[in-house]
């Protein structure tokens, strides 16, 4: 982003005589660098939230009970695995960990789950069925609570609008690679039991679209009520579970909290350097080129909704950098404002997939494989449906 602003810059100055824009591009330095001190301070205090409701959940034995819902439905999408082999276990921990957005659990979870299945993987450089099947999963990221989209929103006059949105979009994505990766291994998923979980799910989802469709001015407030009363009664629900167990809900939360506030320290440096690369891009306007270039092109074709081109930047970093991604999130957050349908579409996007290539090289990278076969491509069509949704159930909810 550097090395492009630069040559960009050099040609307006030598060409066009505009020596204001590399002033613009030095101020942006500073200005981003504040900007992502700033929202760290609203970061913390959000993060030790719903960190330490998380971890009332944790211990309260939301995860363990979220493993015992879905086992029924995950005994058959890894038919290669025995019954009651531990891998099964550490597959639906880890995926309970993401989906109650607990990252720090999740990734040793999935490193265990990953080794335990490479124990049943015959040829070893090379990924097996359930391997592939697991890091699709896992890179569609199916969340149910996104806590760092919510905590970096906590500026927002309602930071869990876009729950619903970034609910339905993940769930579409993961339906999407979980289809791609059962076309290939050839896996049945008109079994019944499979249908009685994803069916009823996609039912769900279908008629809460399809009440929102039919009635668009209430599409925001479905979002914050409904979205609202389910983050509210989860929240109860860990607690409750927590008091049934006689675990302290208290000093639950203060343990979470902590490690919240250890997570948001820890991110600034990278939030500081993505929103630097990305001013430095932007002010000396080889982003908004781009971002033109993709706007004539869609109008071209007779698209007239356009303000979905100018979130982009969030849909390219999202496969390559976690990071990388939040901070093009903060970029649209701060040039459009909080609320905005920008920067309402940028978070449902930045909740809808994971980082592919990042989780596939960690995860196959700690057992030693080495040919991937269609694990990327599955997870690329994941992150592709997930970003498209996300564009058409924000305008949905909030156009």
């Amino acid at each position: 982003m550097f090395l492009i602003s630069f040559v960009v810059v050099a040609a307006k100055m030598i060409f066009w005589h505009d020596i204001a824009v590399m002033k613009n591009m030095i101020d942006s330095l500073s200005s981003s660098a504040k900007v992502g001190f700033e929202l760290s301070l609203y970061l913390t205090g959000a993060m030790c939230l719903w960190l330490g409701i998380m971890k009332i959940g944790e211990n309260g034995g939301a995860m363990q009970a979220l493993t015992r819902v879905v086992s029924p439905l995950f005994s058959r999408l890894f038919p290669d695995i025995p019954k009651n082999h531990p891998a099964i276990g550490s597959i639906m921990m880890n995926f309970s960990a993401n989906m109650l957005g607990l990252d720090n659990a999740a990734t040793p979870l999935g490193l265990k789950a990953m080794n335990e299945l490479q124990e049943l993987n015959e040829t070893k450089d090379r990924a097996s069925n359930a391997q592939i099947m697991f890091l699709v999963l896992n890179t569609s990221g199916l969340t149910i609570i996104p806590v760092s989209i919510f905590a970096l929103r906590s500026g927002a006059d309602s930071p869990t609008e876009i729950f619903l949105p970034i609910l339905i979009s993940t769930f579409i994505a993961s339906l999407a690679g979980l289809i791609f990766v059962a076309i290939r291994q050839k896996i049945n998923l008109f079994n019944r039991v499979v249908l009685a979980y994803i069916g009823s799910l996609s039912l769900l989802i279908g008629l809460l679209l399809y009440y929102v469709v039919l009635h668009p001015e209430q599409g925001e407030a479905v979002s914050i009520i409904v979205g609202g009363g389910i983050m509210f009664g989860l929240i109860l629900t860990f607690m409750l579970m927590a008091m049934r167990k006689k675990v302290n809900v208290y000093e639950s939360f203060i343990d979470g909290a902590k490690g919240g506030f250890e997570v948001a320290i820890k991110v600034i440096p990278y939030l500081i350097a993505m929103l630097c690369a990305i001013a430095v891009f932007r002010a000396s306007g080889a982003l908004d080129g781009l971002l033109d270039g993709i706007r004539w092109a869609v109008l071209s074709a007779g698209i007239t909704v356009t303000e979905w081109v100018d979130t982009l930047t969030v849909a390219f970093m999202k496969p390559l950098s976690g990071s990388g991604a939040r901070g093009a999130f903060v970029e649209v957050m701060n040039t459009y404002g909080i609320g905005s349908i920008q920067e309402r579409i940028a978070a449902t996007m930045q909740g809808s997939t994971e980082t592919t290539f990042y989780v596939l090289a960690v995860y196959f990278g700690s057992v030693g494989v080495k040919n991937t076969r269609y694990a990327a491509a599955a997870g690329l069509f994941a992150d592709f449906v997930g970003i498209v949704t996300a564009i058409i159930v924000s305008y949905i909810f909030f156009y």
